[in-house]
């Protein structure tokens, strides 16, 4: 049991977070999600660079570039999560990004101002000048947006909102399912570290049945072994290796950090789409037609 404490103590984190915080691969994971993001926001080294900081990471210039978060002591080179994080690779990716993003649209759209009931513009007629001008503006930037991303007509514009609604919900979904699956197999890492943690306390046990005094001081560790053997044994035909459920982990966590930030994505082009809706609706009441 002292053993099992020295080499597994978690310090009341689960199982996988207290693997990954040994190996350091958490940090890493989160330092990767956190890169991945920026790229597709900034619009341009300086302002990735700059995001980063914001995120809370001091940046190391040098051979390899690294990252520090102000929880941790150490820098991490970039290069140690994957090829695609050298240096070199990050701009390259970031430039490719960039004329990605220049194809949908190139700055947020403002909403339009309802100057009819809005108390500023009836107490100013300079604001209300203001206004006007500021509307036709936004309803402009609106059409060359939405024509950018293909949309000629309202309907067309409510059809590509559900559509876009549906996708980020059917990202959601699969986030849960993930989630769902981690949950699980953490708990399935709780009770095979039970398992290993109170072996002997069963074998003993089973070999000694006469040994009430064993049986008496010991009850709660035996418990403890048989509701997790049966736990385990009702999913699994042996007792799986932490390696193993470790390694599945690791693997959804990852499929779970590309569809977050799909979900990003997806959230953002939705909240666009809805905000063209309400400009077209508050300005125009028609089709936006060529």
């Amino acid at each position: 049991y002292e053993s099992y404490k020295r080499k597994y103590k978690t310090k009341g984190k689960s199982w996988y977070e207290y693997q990954h915080a040994k190996r350091g691969t958490s940090w890493k994971s989160k330092l990767q999600f956190d890169i991945d993001r920026m790229l597709k926001q900034a619009k341009d080294w300086e302002d990735f660079l700059r995001r980063m900081d914001e995120l809370g990471y001091e940046v190391k210039h040098g051979k390899y570039i690294a990252f520090r978060h102000k929880d941790k002591q150490r820098f991490t080179r970039a290069k140690t999560i994957g090829d695609d994080y050298t240096e070199e690779r990050l701009k390259e990716r970031l430039s490719e990004n960039i004329q990605v993003n220049h194809s949908r649209v190139k700055q947020r759209v403002g909403k339009v101002i309802d100057i009819k009931n809005n108390a500023k513009a009836k107490s100013s007629k300079g604001y209300e000048f203001w206004a006007k001008k500021h509307n036709l503006k936004t309803m402009a930037d609106s059409v060359i947006a939405i024509r950018e991303l293909g949309i000629n007509s309202k309907q067309e514009l409510e059809f590509q909102i559900q559509k876009s609604a549906e996708e980020r919900q059917t990202i959601l979904d699969k986030i849960k399912i993930i989630e769902s699956k981690m949950d699980k197999l953490s708990e399935t890492m709780e009770q095979v570290e039970t398992i290993r943690q109170y072996r002997e306390h069963y074998k003993y046990h089973k070999a000694n049945p006469d040994d009430e005094k064993f049986s008496k001081e010991y009850s709660a560790e035996l418990k403890l072994y048989t509701v997790a053997s049966k736990s385990i044994m009702a999913s699994y035909q042996t007792v799986p290796k932490s390696k193993d459920i470790l390694e599945e982990l690791d693997q959804l966590q990852e499929k779970k950090n590309n569809l977050m930030q799909e979900y990003s994505n997806s959230n953002n082009l939705f909240c666009e789409l809805v905000q063209y809706k309400k400009n077209y609706e508050n300005y125009m009441n028609k089709e936006v037609e060529r």
